[in-house]
């Protein structure tokens, strides 16, 4: 009986391998969009951030109608301008095209303002989004999680594999808690502040 027990751990062994190799993979996916549409801060946030950037192209816009008219003028004055003074505005006009370029830059270049405040209002909504999906994946046991509104092309998928509706309502559980929390040391805030009376 002792020569068969090793024998029968190896069996064992592949047989586990064997059926764990047929399992196949788990999938599931979701649309961060919708997901995102349904979270009040992200809408706040996106709003703000909207706003922000219409404000900045006003900027803009006035600066480069600036630009415009200086150079009409410029255009309008050279018949009774000497050469060097001509030369002159053109060097101003030349530091204030670069100004509006750089203002363009400074609002929406590659380390711009709507870019930083893009990752300061939004991305925070966006890892809590990404941490829930992490737990889910990981409590149903999920090899791959995708997101059907990113640049992944899905050609078909089956609702029963979309957990966005999983997601939004643990992210609306979360919210619930936060604010019954609050509402929990306000109360108490409350009791002491009375207690000390």
């Amino acid at each position: 009986m002792k020569n068969y027990r090793p024998l029968l751990m190896i069996l064992i062994c592949v047989l586990s391998q064997f059926v764990s190799a047929q399992r196949g993979v788990r999938l599931a996916y979701i649309d961060m969009d919708e997901i995102l549409e349904n979270v009040d801060e992200y809408a706040t946030a996106s709003q703000l951030l909207e706003q922000n950037v219409e404000e900045w192209k006003k900027e803009i816009e006035v600066k480069k109608m600036e630009l415009k008219g200086r150079e009409e003028q410029l255009q309008a004055e050279k018949v009774l301008l000497t050469p060097e003074l001509i030369e002159d505005r053109q060097t101003e006009l030349d530091i204030f095209r670069k100004e509006v370029v750089d203002l363009q830059r400074k609002f929406f270049g590659p380390n711009g303002q709507y870019i930083n405040q893009k990752n300061k209002l939004l991305k925070p909504i966006q890892d809590q989004v990404l941490s829930i999906v992490r737990q889910i994946a990981q409590e149903r046991k999920y090899d791959f999680v995708f997101d059907r509104s990113s640049d992944l092309v899905m050609l078909y998928s089956s609702k029963n594999y979309d957990i966005s509706s999983l997601v939004l309502q643990r992210i609306n559980t979360q919210k619930r808690l936060n604010a019954r929390k609050k509402e929990l040391e306000e109360r108490k805030a409350a009791l002491e502040k009375r207690k000390n009376n």
